[in-house]
């Protein structure tokens, strides 16, 4: 795509086209960037297993070269087992965690653009922003009038009920 717009034939000026092939190269760039991350995951899981695996194996060779099978070395083994799968579970609490807060921040930064577009919409138009003043006063003074109607009714009611 760059030699063609490179060539002699093409216009130079064509925005379209550059734009379209910086796209390429980002998502070209990215998905690059996500081989790489997960290729190192995999080799790190790999790794672990190779490491795990050695320390198994190494278990089972002294327990039967020695003979030795007692209560005692089958409890470490399960405590160990235990130890393990809490590991596990703390990583992963904690990754959910990580991804709760990632999203917050990001449902946050969405608020904030939001707040800040109404008030760049409010003061760009102030005619706007006072008629929803007067709405919203209106709105208080309607709300107090029918509170006091609730309240007077209510005081007659017990006036009549209790006399």
């Amino acid at each position: 795509m760059a030699e063609y717009t490179n060539s002699a034939g093409v216009p130079s000026l064509n925005a379209a086209l550059m734009h379209t092939l910086q796209r390429h190269r980002d998502i070209l760039q990215d998905y690059t960037h996500e081989f790489h991350k997960t290729k190192a995951n995999f080799m790190a899981v790999r790794e672990r297993e190779n490491l795990m695996g050695s320390v198994r194996k190494d278990i089972e060779s002294y327990k039967s070269g020695s003979g030795v099978n007692n209560r005692r070395t089958e409890l470490f083994l399960k405590e160990h087992d235990h130890l393990r799968n809490s590991d596990r579970l703390i990583e992963e609490t904690i990754s959910i965690a990580m991804a709760t807060k990632e999203n917050m921040t990001s449902q946050r930064g969405m608020l904030k653009s939001i707040q800040s577009k109404m008030n760049t919409l409010a003061n760009r138009f102030p005619a706007v922003n006072s008629l929803i003043q007067r709405i919203n006063l209106r709105k208080r003074r309607d709300s107090l009038i029918l509170g006091g109607v609730i309240g007077v009714c209510t005081i007659l009611l017990l006036l009549y009920a209790f006399h």
